[in-house]
C-alpha cells in the first residue's frame, strides 16, 4: 500500500518527477509511480485513482505540462489531496501548466508548486501526512533543523 501515489501524464515527464520519488524515498513513506495520461487514457485514469484509493492511497502527486488536464482530472475524481506539480514544457515552458493547476474550479482544489518542484511537491505530502503521524512529524522538524543550521550567516 503506497500512501503517495505519482502519476504523470507522459514517459517524458518521469524524469523532471523523480525528485518527488527520492524525497518520499528519504523519509520512509511510500510511494507508486505511475504514467496514465488523462487525455488519452481517461478510463485508465479513473480505473487508477479508484484502485489507489482502495489500496490506501493518502495523496496524489500530479505532474504534467502544457494544458496540465491530469492534476484537475484527478482532483474530480477523488477528494483526497491532489498535488500538482506543474511541469517545463512547450513555448510556455511551463508557464501554461501553472496557470492551469492554480486556476481549478471551486470546490475541486489542487495544491500547485513551482514548475518542476517536484521535490516540493514531495515536502508537501509530507507535511499533509505528518499532521496524523507523530514519527514523520518528528523526522521533518528533524530534517527541517538540519536545513537551518547549514544556511550560513552573514558575518
Amino acid at each position: 500500500m503506497a500512501q503517495v501515489v505519482l502519476i504523470v501524464g507522459s514517459k517524458s515527464d518521469v524524469a523532471a518527477a523523480k525528485g518527488a520519488v527520492d524525497v518520499l524515498d528519504k523519509f520512509g513513506v511510500s510511494c507508486e509511480p505511475h504514467v496514465c495520461s488523462a487525455h488519452r487514457a481517461p478510463e485508465r485514469l479513473r480505473e487508477l485513482v479508484r484502485r489507489s484509493e482502495n489500496d490506501g492511497a493518502r495523496i496524489f502527486i500530479t505532474g504534467a505540462g502544457m494544458a496540465a488536464a491530469l492534476p484537475g482530472a484527478v482532483a474530480s475524481m477523488t477528494t483526497r489531496p491532489v498535488i500538482g506539480l506543474p511541469l517545463a514544457a512547450g513555448a510556455l515552458n511551463g508557464i501554461d501548466a501553472l496557470l492551469a493547476i492554480a486556476q481549478m474550479p471551486p470546490g475541486i482544489p489542487v495544491a500547485t508548486v513551482a514548475i518542476n518542484g517536484a521535490a516540493n511537491a514531495a515536502y508537501l505530502a509530507l507535511e499533509i501526512l505528518a499532521l496524523s503521524d507523530p514519527g514523520l512529524a518528528g523526522k521533518l522538524a528533524a530534517w527541517r533543523r538540519e536545513q537551518s543550521e547549514r544556511v550560513d550567516s552573514f558575518d
